[in-house]
């Protein structure tokens, strides 16, 4: 209960209420990326929204330099970003992609996970389920606009998408790849890529910890559409519409139908998985596996 506390004091101190960007003015329409007349910017520190009433669409953009890791503040202002569009009836979808060049997300922020309390494990996987549970059930249209690199929770995020465009680069790999790190994909990551390439191929890649090229991608089934990369927001745009001209009674009801038995799994034992992830992240040789990955990357840095 602490712990729910906790989220939800971090969640109105972050956002509340929602900051503009520093170039919109209240009360008025301004210029976006991508749109035209009539679009407005709202934003909080890591998570831009672009909303287009007249269209009923939003674009969410992640924006956590320099890799777009899903830290817990990341994790927590798109979980309300979304929350606050699916409860204003005037969006119908959303576009997510990313406001870095050459990275869509390079997944969960591991120094969220290396070196911390208990009591923080616990917060930060509750967040991860959060958003997770939010995507895959969202009653909104998901297009995922892929604009960069996209392993592990970035692969993740866009499996909950409903429609995934990928920028034709071969710089731009997608999958789940955490078995390389040492670390093992929950079953609600494997459902998701099960649901998506069927099982064969997901146990494949989830063991080898398999990074997809573009046209490999779209060959298995992980994204639906490769694009030049100048043309991946106009394409989910159109592809948008493709969803948008369906009833959206008939179009949730379907969706819902299709998911919720892969999402009841994970509701249904929420304390538990959280557990499991206490007891595999504080384990030793986890913990030295990040250190000396987290170490590399600074060296890298450096």
């Amino acid at each position: 209960m602490a712990l729910m506390v906790g989220a939800r004091v971090l969640a109105r101190n972050l956002l509340r209420p929602w900051s503009r960007l520093p170039d919109a003015v209240p009360g008025r329409t301004g210029p976006a990326a991508g749109g035209g007349d009539g679009v407005r910017c709202f934003g909080s520190p890591r998570v831009l929204v672009e909303t287009d009433p007249a269209k009923g669409v939003a674009v969410i953009k992640l924006k956590n330099p320099p890799v777009n890791s899903l830290s817990l503040e990341v994790l927590t202002e798109f979980v309300i970003s979304l929350e606050k569009l699916e409860n204003d009836k005037t969006f119908r979808g959303v576009i997510v992609t990313s406001d870095c060049p050459g990275i869509f997300s390079a997944g969960l922020d591991l120094t969220e996970m290396c070196g911390k309390s208990q009591a923080h494990y616990a917060e930060f996987w509750r967040a991860v389920q959060e958003l997770w549970l939010r995507l895959y059930l969202s009653n909104l249209v998901l297009i995922a606009a892929i604009n960069g690199v996209s392993p592990a929770g970035g692969c993740l995020i866009s499996l909950t998408c409903d429609y995934r465009v990928l920028a034709d680069n071969p710089k731009y790999n997608i999958g789940l790849n955490e078995t390389l790190l040492g670390v093992v994909a929950p079953s609600w990551f494997k459902d998701t890529l099960v649901n998506t390439v069927g099982h064969r191929t997901a146990e494949r890649a989830l063991q080898l910890g398999l990074l997809f090229p573009p046209a490999e991608a779209l060959r298995v089934g992980m994204v639906d559409q490769v694009v030049p990369e100048d043309q991946v927001h106009s394409t989910a745009l159109s592809v948008m519409a493709q969803w948008l001209a369906v009833p959206d009674h008939a179009r949730q009801l379907t969706k819902s139908l299709m998911r919720k038995p892969t999402a009841d799994r994970l509701v249904k034992q929420r304390d538990a998985d959280i557990q499991y992830f206490l007891q595999f992240v504080s384990r030793d040789s986890i913990q030295k596996s990040l250190r000396m990955y987290l170490d590399k990357l600074r060296q890298k840095k450096g």
